[in-house]
């Protein structure tokens, strides 16, 4: 069969039309504001998937810690069940990118506010203030601190500010990036990297899921202030998400959380940080 010229011009057609529409599907981002999501009941927040006490997806496919009590209450005051929420794995280096994109309402991952992740997104909180340290083997007598790890193997996440930090302030360090944060307790565990360094509140919780392996050198040496992370520019939505941490604060759900998600860790319950209005 020939095909004419408006034959083919209307299959040219179409074919644009499918592929602009696969493209679309491909994207996974949402045209609706993280209110209006809220508004239908439904949210999509991003945690970490692999830190115990924090952000921890458990074998049986639920979701554990203390930025997953975080995520609970705030959706709470924005009007949606815990059963309607969908967690999203948001490692370091994605986090900006997922919030850009609207693959996320939110983000409550261990999220450091700064100024220049402030180019890109805006921040709820902070909601808590934690400190870098580093994490050794047990048995490990050399690192006292960030000033004895000259040669040392040390390994923390690609994109955090951990990461950054080791590399701009101690280049004498060895700095190995991993994309999480387990795999690179698992190098310490065989042996392939000498210290794991982030915030000290996470390197708790892999000390307490491994007791007598690893521990805390404990000497904090920055301090970090973890924020929600949101949609630059919504300051309606920052607005009540820094009325849901406040009020989280103030009924002691706040308290209580951490009570439960850092038990046996040997940290007490810090002061509440202040809201930034900004």
């Amino acid at each position: 069969m020939r095909i004419n010229r408006a034959m083919r011009v209307g299959i040219g057609a179409a074919a644009l039309a499918l592929a602009a529409t696969v493209t679309a599907g491909c994207g996974g981002g949402s045209d609706k504001s993280a209110l209006e999501n809220a508004q239908d009941g439904k949210l999509t927040i991003g945690i970490k998937f692999d830190q115990p006490g924090l952000g921890l997806r458990n074998t049986d496919g639920t979701y554990s810690g203390f930025d997953v009590d975080v995520a609970k209450y705030v959706a709470d005051k924005l009007g949606v069940k815990p059963e309607n929420l969908t967690f999203k794995e948001s490692p370091s280096a994605q986090r900006e990118t997922l919030i850009e994109n609207g693959q996320v309402d939110l983000v409550v991952a261990t999220y450091s506010i700064n100024d220049k992740r402030k180019e890109k997104v805006d921040f709820g909180g902070p909601y808590y203030i934690a400190g870098q340290d580093l994490l050794v083997p047990t048995a490990n007598t050399d690192i006292t601190g960030p000033d004895s790890l000259a040669g040392k193997k040390v390994c923390s996440v690609k994109g955090s500010t951990p990461a950054q930090n080791i590399e701009k302030n101690y280049p004498q360090a060895q700095l190995q990036t991993y994309d999480t944060y387990s795999l690179c307790i698992e190098a310490m565990r065989s042996g392939a990297i000498d210290a794991v360094t982030t915030d000290n509140v996470i390197l708790a919780g892999y000390a307490a899921q491994s007791p007598g392996t690893f521990k805390l050198v404990n000497k904090p040496f920055t301090t970090e202030k973890y924020g929600i992370g949101l949609k630059k520019g919504d300051s309606e939505l920052r607005g009540k998400v820094n009325d849901a941490i406040q009020a989280m604060i103030d009924d002691g759900s706040w308290k209580a959380a951490q009570e439960k998600n850092f038990a046996g860790t040997g940290f007490a319950v810090p002061a509440p940080p202040t809201v930034d209005r900004y």
